[in-house]
């Protein structure tokens, strides 16, 4: 329970008249043997930005995002009690690997253990999800199933976990953490960085593709929140066949991307423009429709062709600019020589002048 104590945060929620779903993640990873790699890392993620992070390298919690200083207008002790967390974390979850080593018999080699909890809220309903996942070595291990109030036990070797944890009060215990606790902490972030995550930013939409007979890619980047959706339709109707949808994916600047491919291959050229790609934030009922059109695609082969193009002008003004200058040298040394020959030529012998004749252009 003291794990989250600390995270919540006391202050009026500011509402806003859009609605929005905000979500809250706490990440965390314990590691076995990994050279060179923290231990231990823990991060939160509010609507896709990391805020708080924390490993077992700096033994500290620090905030992520500048508006995160804001949390000691509330809490003047939140970076202390936060930091005693991490290292008290650290040593728990270290201790929970080595026990889920012992127990699986795999005490050798690398492993990872890692945890996802967290809730999502929505502004406009006030309604909370809830979740916590745990994994080990990158499969499912257990997971906590709200709506049944139950574990679920991904693997065989998590059936003894998922007794234990139903049997000692887990299961209510991680579900007033999310109702409560986690609800309160995720309000109250969002007022912290109202403008930086109540804010809505539209992509730039671009139609990529590999090759004449590679599926046409529909890429949008730089849009915010990462609660968006990205597809094809035919005539104004959603195409669920012959799509490849793809991850919505981080950007450096906190901004999100994702793409959405379309096999092309059975559609006569005809019926392309019957095509569009459609973007959509989540809460927002406009939709930004990008028409398929051929002469907008960007593609590999044009690239291709462009740079040949490109190299070849520039070996070519390479190879001009090479031959005027060593004209202008043959120029100026066949002067130099004429001149020279004529001063000397009393002076020398037939074979001299040969001589000085391969120093001559051609």
């Amino acid at each position: 329970m003291k794990t989250f104590v600390a995270l919540i945060l006391l202050g009026i929620l500011i509402k806003d008249s859009t609605s929005m779903i905000h979500t809250l993640r706490i990440f965390a990873m314990t590691s076995s043997q990994v050279p060179n790699f923290p231990e231990y890392i823990a991060v939160t993620v509010v609507n896709g930005l990391e805020v708080i992070h924390c490993d077992s390298e700096t033994r500290r919690t620090e905030p992520k995002q500048e508006w995160m200083n804001r949390v000691t207008e509330d809490d003047p002790k939140f970076w202390v009690w936060t930091t005693e967390l991490c290292v008290n974390n650290l040593q728990r979850r270290k201790h929970m690997i080595e026990n889920l080593k012992q127990r699986l018999n795999q005490t050798e080699g690398v492993h990872i253990w890692q945890r996802m909890s967290g809730c999502d809220w929505d502004d406009e309903t006030d309604d909370i999800t809830g979740y916590v996942q745990y994994a080990f070595d990158g499969q499912d291990f257990i997971s906590l199933d709200l709506s049944t109030e139950s574990w679920v036990a991904a693997k065989s070797e998590a059936f003894a976990t998922k007794l234990r944890w139903e049997r000692d009060g887990e299961t209510q215990r991680q579900k007033h953490l999310i109702s409560n606790i986690c609800a309160l902490s995720l309000k109250n972030f969002v007022r912290y960085g109202e403008k930086t995550l109540k804010r809505t930013e539209l992509p730039l939409v671009s139609l990529l593709q590999k090759s004449s007979s590679s599926p046409v890619t529909c890429h949008a980047t730089g849009f915010y929140p990462d609660r968006a959706r990205l597809f094809w339709t035919k005539d104004g109707d959603e195409l669920l066949e012959d799509v490849g949808p793809g991850e919505i994916l981080s950007n450096e600047d906190g901004t999100f991307q994702t793409s959405v491919s379309l096999d092309l291959s059975s559609v006569p050229p005809e019926d392309w423009d019957r095509h569009h790609c459609v973007f959509q934030l989540s809460g927002d009922k406009n939709k930004y429709v990008t028409r398929l059109d051929r002469s907008k695609i960007r593609t590999n082969a044009k690239n291709a062709l462009t740079s040949i193009t490109a190299a070849v002008v520039v070996v070519g003004v390479v190879i001009v600019a090479a031959a005027v200058a060593l004209f202008v040298i043959r120029r100026k040394r066949a002067s130099n020589n004429r001149q020279q020959d004529a001063q000397m030529r009393p002076n020398l012998n037939p074979v001299t002048q040969v001589t000085n004749c391969e120093l001559c252009p051609g």
